[in-house]
């Protein structure tokens, strides 16, 4: 008897095999192992660490082993599955996946956030395009909110065959990709290219509409999903001077945006010295545009310490290397023109900051607050049946809000805050709204198990250096808007794919089949194998070799 099992989650690379699972006592094999075999070995297929962190579902070793193979357009077709964005995440996501990536504890981890780029890049230099999955459903849906978790839903939503309307009151979509990234991170020709893409599928965009009356709206269309954003800027009771010159970091980012950062004219008015007071993404990048826009001081102000700080480490030291000072321990308790007054903070045992009565005095042309962002909801008046709390809307299961066909994602639920986790919610809201649509309920997979690197002979794997994406000089990009970043070339990318571990899934590295002593391994197509198990003594020796932990040495059943 033989059985073959096609499991739904982790790498997709490859599939089970098919295995005999009856020990055959009594053949009359020559090499027949007989009845005191206690376990046998099975090919299995694990959860990657990177495709279990990625908070957009990307399928990122099944990718991997395409780019590798320089099947490039195989691999960014693969990240569509889940990510309708490559090049803008490539540049953006703060890659958890990196940080989970089993070769981090071998020398460096695989720069999957580089590879991806360089293939969102690749894809819009071709041209490549996306179709619908299947015929067109007859049903329409409106997605209120043109951020990434709006356009992702839209995408997803698109590709299942349905009608999809995009509300937003922004002048161009992309959200607080285009009003809160700054262009030195993320370049406007790259994220339009990236929307236009969707809007080629079919997906309308709708601009300058501003949605205030859902419940016409939910008459109109289907399904609605609410996916507004967090783009109203929190504030603070600090004491001000009524000269005193402050603003929200979402504003100024805005204003930067909207008017211009190249026109001297439009530029908005920070002067020459300028505090951001805060400690996220946010703060960092109002403190660079500030310098950008020809602050000579730039300063953070921030009560904790740097190991702290909600910003990411890089977008920190990128602003360290352009002369963004930053004061730690510190809080602002009143506002002057021209003049702050810092008090000194300190950590208790539980590393809360607490004030020391030390004060001192510290020059700003403009203060700009970077506290976090919270919704405008005010969209939801009207609707008794759909609950907020502290400023957030609750869903079901189904990421639906209490109200029959109305969804909600993104920033707008309780979540964390960035745009790799909004595309996620994008995604898995399309599938929920979906499933609606055709009168069912969507139950995602279950996980496998995890590759763990403790399965794997990390000997295999050869000394590789991670490849570093160039930047410009510190000093050279404080005063423009051009990218940071650099982008990978062909073979570094190529080089990069190649450092993948395949861990947890056969990549056809004919290990196995080279070390069994008793030849109880045979080759199918290339790159897959089965054990002949009238053979197998149960040695082990397949498992302890298999460079990715592909292998599991299971109980004999009896």
């Amino acid at each position: 008897m033989t059985a073959t099992e096609e499991r739904s989650t982790g790498s997709e690379k490859k599939k089970d095999l098919p295995f005999a699972v009856i020990l055959n006592v009594g053949s009359s094999a020559e090499n027949h192992t007989g009845s005191w075999r206690t376990e046998r070995p099975v090919y299995v297929d694990l959860l990657p660490p990177c495709n279990k962190a990625c908070p957009a579902g990307e399928n990122i070793q099944q990718w991997l082993h395409y780019a590798e193979e320089g099947n490039y357009e195989a691999a960014w077709r693969e990240i569509m599955v889940n990510n309708p964005l490559p090049a803008v995440m490539g540049r953006v996501c703060y890659h958890d996946c990196q940080t989970a990536c089993n070769r981090a504890q071998v020398d460096e981890a695989v720069g999957i956030n580089a590879i991806e780029r360089f293939l969102g890049d690749k894809a819009l230099e071709e041209g490549w395009s996306v179709k619908p999955l299947g015929p067109a459903s007859g049903k329409s849906v409106l997605v209120v909110g043109a951020g990434p978790s709006g356009i992702s839903a839209a995408y997803h939503l698109a590709r299942l065959g349905h009608s999809v309307t995009v509300r937003d009151d922004g002048e161009k979509p992309g959200g607080m990709m285009r009003y809160g990234i700054p262009s030195y991170r993320l370049p406007r020709g790259i994220l339009d290219q990236e929307i236009d893409r969707i809007a080629n599928m079919g997906v309308k965009f709708e601009m300058n509409t501003k949605v205030t009356d859902l419940k016409s709206a939910l008459d109109e269309f289907d399904a609605v999903f609410l996916a507004v954003g967090a783009q109203i800027g929190r504030h603070t009771n600090i004491p001000a001077g009524s000269a005193s010159h402050v603003m929200d970091a979402v504003s100024m980012l805005r204003d930067v945006e909207e008017e211009g950062e190249a026109t001297d004219g439009d530029k908005p008015l920070l002067g020459r010295r300028v505090v951001v007071y805060g400690g996220g993404n946010t703060a960092i990048d109002a403190a660079r545009t500030a310098k950008r826009l020809g602050a000579t001081d730039s300063v953070i102000v921030y009560r904790r310490t740097r190991d702290r700080m909600p910003a990411h480490d890089s977008e920190v030291q990128e602003a360290e290397e352009e002369g963004i000072k930053l004061r730690w321990l510190s809080t602002i308790k009143h506002i002057d023109e021209g003049e702050l007054m810092i008090e000194k903070m300190k950590l208790d045992e539980n590393g809360f900051p607490q004030p020391t009565g030390e004060f001192e005095k510290l020059e700003a042309d403009s203060v700009v607050m970077a506290l976090g962002q919270e919704s405008d909801l005010g969209l939801l008046n009207g609707l008794d049946d759909v609950e907020v709390d502290h400023g957030v809307v609750k869903v079901n299961s189904q990421m639906m809000t209490g109200h029959e066909g109305l969804f909600a994602g993104g920033d707008m639920v309780p979540s964390q805050k960035n745009v790799t986790v909004a595309i996620g919610h994008g995604k898995k809201a399309a599938r929920y709204i979906d499933a609606y649509l055709r009168g069912a309920e969507y139950t995602p997979a279950p996980k496998h198990a995890d590759a763990t690197l403790d399965r794997m002979e990390t000997w295999y794997y050869s000394d590789a250096p991670h490849q570093v994406r160039e930047k410009l000089e510190g000093a050279r990009r404080a005063s423009t808007f051009a990218e940071v970043v650099q982008g990978l070339d062909e073979s570094s990318a190529l080089f990069e794919a190649r450092r993948c571990m395949s861990c947890g899934n056969c990549f056809g590295c004919d290990n196995c089949f080279g070390v069994c002593p008793d030849n109880a391994v045979t080759k199918l197509e290339p790159g897959s194998y089965e054990f002949k198990y009238d053979y197998c003594k149960g040695c082990g020796i397949c498992a302890e070799e298999c460079p990715c932990g592909a292998i599991s040495m299971v109980p004999e059943e009896i």
